[in-house]
């Protein structure tokens, strides 16, 4: 091994972030270690394409099991892998499903970063182990004001939220009690065409994809006025590093310093299949249909043969309030000056490329679909 080359250890390495992370370390000659929970399934989608034979030389992706609530665990992988840098994904990062687990959030989300840093401070490697802990634009919660910086009190709006405002602060603590280089990195939404198929913008993008092959009726959301400061992952983890980079430990606001609404998302994604909404109603008695189509767009994206168009008029989304939050986070956006002054750091996404890459990446997923359902056959390349 050079000895020169960095060490990386990645929790939630299984995860959007993690597998984007992943991706842009090993690029840069690192040696990437990462941690992920046991289950029945393999959970690998993500990573699959940078998994390494454990038989062969020279190996510099390594995966070990374990879990953010279990500290013995921690300790001894951080023991044997000596990590440079720690890279803290995971975490049970769903909102409205923290609600219904209250109690685990708190165990993995909050106690779990404790864990992470205790361990390395416990083995002596305050001087050694850079650590970046995945914070979260869900701390502003009720915004105390507009945009939000990283002087902007937090106001959390779930246990979720909750939870990791304790991690936030406990990585200060170590940072200023042990003299850790520990940073909270403050992350705006970022999503990806690997997003989670549960978040709300990949519910969008596959629930519009399957609607505009008809493969589904209609799209059922909350609260459509909710407004989100959306990015890239690809942009997000390129941060991360840049922040375990950097001459000091601070912590940063990672954001395009742009907000949208949910429904404006929910436009955009179907402009993509050549379809333009309108909305009508208010409340729960919103509901998005079908204003007009543009067919040859909708040939080209979406399905080449003359199958049967979704119709004009067509009722593709309505609200249930079964998806409110008991508490709601209306309005975010992030004020990232700070990143891009000190660090230089820059987005390469806007929404609309990202909402393209998302639509795009989803229709081909549904055409799939489609194609195996009408009796079709899979080949290794057909849908490359």
């Amino acid at each position: 091994m050079n000895i020169s080359q960095k060490t990386a250890f990645i929790t939630g390495v299984t995860g959007q972030d993690g597998a984007y992370l992943s991706e842009f370390l090993l690029k840069k000659g690192y040696i990437v270690h990462g941690l992920k929970r046991r289950t029945s399934l393999f959970n690998t989608d993500r990573i699959d394409h940078l998994y390494q034979d454990p038989h062969i030389d020279n190996r510099n992706f390594f995966l070990h099991y374990g879990d953010m609530t279990d500290s013995t665990n921690l300790i001894r992988l951080i023991k044997e892998i000596q990590p440079d840098e720690i890279y803290n994904l995971a975490a049970m990062s769903h909102v409205a499903v923290s609600f219904e687990t209250p109690e685990y959030t708190g165990n993995a989300d909050g106690l779990g970063t404790l864990r992470i840093l205790d361990a390395v401070r416990l083995l002596g490697l305050e001087n050694k182990t850079r650590i970046y802990q995945a914070s979260t634009s869900e701390l502003y919660g009720k915004v105390q004001e507009v945009p939000q910086s990283e002087t902007t009190p937090f106001y959390p709006r779930s246990p979720y939220a909750v939870a990791k405002m304790y991690a936030y602060w406990i990585t200060v603590n170590y940072r200023e009690a042990y003299g850790m280089f520990a940073c909270n990195g403050i992350l705006f939404n970022h999503e990806s065409p690997i997003r989670g198929e549960t978040f709300v913008t990949r519910k969008i993008t596959r629930a519009t994809s399957k609607i505009a092959l008809g493969l589904q009726d209609k799209l059922f959301l909350g609260n459509l006025d909710a407004k989100r400061d959306w990015g890239h992952a690809k942009d997000y983890v390129r941060m991360m590093w840049m922040i375990l980079q950097a001459d000091e430990a601070e912590d940063w606001v990672i954001a395009t310093g742009i907000t949208t609404p949910v429904r404006d998302f929910v436009r955009m994604a179907f402009a993509e299949t050549g379809i333009t909404l309108r909305f009508e109603g208010t409340g729960i008695d919103e509901v998005g249909i079908i204003d007009s189509i543009d067919v040859d767009l909708y040939r080209k994206n979406v399905n080449q043969k003359t199958a049967q168009i979704p119709q004009i008029g067509e009722e593709v989304l309505a609200v249930d309030p079964k998806y409110f939050r008991p508490t709601e986070v209306d309005l975010l956006i992030g004020d990232p000056t700070k990143a891009r002054t000190k660090l230089g750091w820059e987005c390469k996404y806007d929404l609309k490329a990202l909402v393209k890459e998302m639509m795009q990446s989803d229709l081909k997923l549904m055409q799939k679909d489609q194609y195996l359902k009408e009796g079709g056959y899979e080949t290794l390349n057909y849908f490359e």
